[in-house]
């Protein structure tokens, strides 16, 4: 059976949910926090070291901007509500991605991140501001600007993920089947599963069955 070091997830579907349920985005953006507290559980229970979700990324600056203030509400309120719990927990939180937000939002995810750096159950790395381009494209400018040999090894040095393993399993949701500039460096090799599901309506049971489906899958990487 396959290990599970590192799940990654696009966490798709949450607008289309409220739309269709509560007749608002926001709606959405509120039920799909309850599924990541779900799936936070069950990937301490599984034993999986690393769990990195797409919260924002750098496209998402396009949308309305009253849905940018809820999302990024939701997220401070979060933080002051749950951080010491997450920390208890023994998990650690890291941001990918630029912080480039309020004062405010910025002092908490300084704060979380100091406060549970030396947390080994768990890393979650929640993928923040983030597009992969970007983070490509600043690697290669500071490996050039340093004169550092150019080498896969030392490429990976200067992404966001620096001493993070490649995810084994990549998740989405909302049935769309595209990266969206999400990780494309450190996908080359994962199992990609795409869910139906919007995130909202995605749960430990649909979880656990793309965990299980992972397990027994032959890995070749390029070999026969």
């Amino acid at each position: 059976m396959n290990p599970i070091k590192h799940v990654a997830i696009i966490m798709d579907g949450n607008g289309r949910w409220g739309l269709k349920y509560k007749n608002s985005r926001n709606a959405g953006h509120k039920a799909g926090l309850k599924t990541v507290e779900k799936i936070i559980k069950e990937t301490l229970r599984q034993k999986i070291k690393f769990l990195t979700l797409y919260a924002f990324s750098t496209e998402n600056w396009k949308r309305p901007q009253k849905e940018i203030s809820f999302l990024f509400s939701l997220l401070e309120n979060f933080l002051i509500k749950r951080i010491n719990e997450l920390n208890k927990q023994k998990i650690k939180l890291k941001i990918i991605g630029i912080k480039n937000f309020s004062k405010k939002l910025n002092r908490l995810l300084s704060i979380s991140e100091n406060k549970t750096f030396k947390n080994r159950e768990l890393q979650i790395n929640l993928a923040l501001n983030y597009g992969s381009k970007s983070e490509i494209l600043n690697a290669v400018k500071v490996m050039l600007k340093k004169k550092d040999r150019v080498s896969e090894k030392n490429f990976t040095k200067y992404l966001h993920t620096t001493n993070i393993p490649d995810p084994d399993i990549l998740i989405r949701t909302g049935n769309t089947k595209r990266l969206s500039n999400f990780l494309l460096w450190q996908l080359a090799y994962t199992e990609i599963f795409f869910e139906k599901k919007l995130w909202p309506d995605f749960n430990e049971k649909d979880y656990n069955k793309i965990l299980k489906k992972f397990q027994i899958i032959k890995r070749n990487y390029g070999n026969i």
